[in-house]
């Protein structure tokens, strides 16, 4: 029998432009089966998260338009677990709203937050570490997040330093800092109590409304005015006039990087946000020349380290290209070196400037 009082928030609302032709603002990528299992990444990780918590009190937040895809890819949930967000307005936001849904519900919740679209391994830890962090949230008044121990001196991702002093699993967190250049990144790495910060966070309801209070009044006036509506057929008319003046803030920066109460667990699971082109390529099983292929037939001569995707069972001949994305959709076709992925986002620009918007 799952615990009634765990609950999760699955961040559903970003677009993965850098995933571009495949993610876009209609169909971002958290709706899509980028690894090629028959599952899209909402779906993996809808499913992840119900191990542990009853399937009813997983809450997606997503943004308005993708209303219909969310109970398309995931049928057995119901209206009251899809928290839409009227106006694009960063993590801080939506995390209050829906605790404070959450809250009105159920006074003892624990919850988790996390990403609808990063690949995790082994769902085993994954439940395991979850479990222990919560065990810990319901006895502290504390925000959690799970850090993951990093691989090589990325500049992509904030860094979670700990105290290095102590014994105990669970640390306590000394501060966050902002992503790196490379030469800061190697110097996070050398010292060794630097982790990843994945966007992973665990806390009793009670603690995390409680941070907004201290850390972010005005945020949470804005929200608290409407706890008369919540769960109740006034409260789309309450957000979709309140929405759109809160503030455009993270919840990192909003109370994570604020708090003295916050503490990391140092996770035991392969993690990879797979933000980019790149990072999909890295965990994709590869061909005997080193090309990641999802859906296409192909034919390679002189051609390694490449990612190609395109619909189902196209042949597509490539000879003499290394380490290129090559991705074919409907009406884009994309040929780019990996090592400019990050540029994506501007020429996904450049395109909607000089082809239209509905490219993108």
């Amino acid at each position: 029998m799952k615990n009634k009082n765990y609950y999760a928030i699955l961040m559903a609302g970003g677009v993965g432009s850098r995933f571009w032709p495949v993610s876009t603002q209609d169909f971002p990528k958290q709706f899509h089966d980028m690894l090629g299992t028959g599952d899209t990444l909402i779906q993996k990780t809808f499913n992840r998260l119900a191990t542990l918590i009853p399937k009813e009190n997983i809450f997606i937040l997503t943004n308005e338009r993708y209303n219909d895809l969310v109970f398309e890819q995931l049928p057995e949930v119901t209206k009251r677990q899809v928290v839409l967000e009227p106006a694009m307005r960063n993590t801080a936001p939506c995390i209050l709203y829906a605790s404070l849904k959450i809250q009105k519900e159920n006074k003892d919740a624990v919850m988790l937050v996390a990403p609808s679209d990063h690949w995790i391994e082994d769902e085993k830890a994954f439940a395991d570490n979850v479990q222990q962090s919560f065990n810990f949230c319901e006895s502290n008044d504390a925000l959690m997040t799970l850090g993951i121990t990093p691989t090589f001196p990325n500049t992509g991702y904030g860094y979670i330093e700990y105290d290095k002093t102590s014994n105990d699993a669970i640390k306590s967190v000394n501060q966050f800092r902002e992503k790196p250049d490379y030469e800061t990144a190697k110097g996070f790495i050398s010292q060794g109590n630097f982790l990843w910060n994945a966007g992973i966070f665990m806390w009793s309801v009670k603690s995390v409304v409680e941070a907004f209070k201290n850390n972010q009044p005005e945020l949470f006036q804005l929200f608290e005015k409407g706890i008369a509506t919540y769960n109740t057929d006034f409260e789309d008319d309450f957000i979709r006039d309140n929405y759109g003046k809160a503030e455009n803030i993270s919840v990192d920066y909003a109370i994570m990087e604020k708090s003295k109460n916050v503490f990391v667990l140092p996770a035991t699971f392969d993690w990879n946000d797979l933000g980019t082109w790149g990072s999909l390529y890295d965990k994709l099983d590869k061909d005997e020349n080193n090309n990641a292929v999802v859906n296409a037939r192909t034919l390679t001569e002189d051609a390694s380290g490449n990612m190609i995707r395109t619909k189902a069972d196209k042949v597509v001949v490539v000879d003499g290209l290394q380490d290129y994305i090559i991705v074919d959709k409907d009406e884009v076709l994309l040929i780019f070196p990996k090592a400019k992925e990050q540029d994506i986002k501007k020429v996904l620009q450049k395109v909607k400037d000089q082809f239209g918007d509905d490219l993108g």
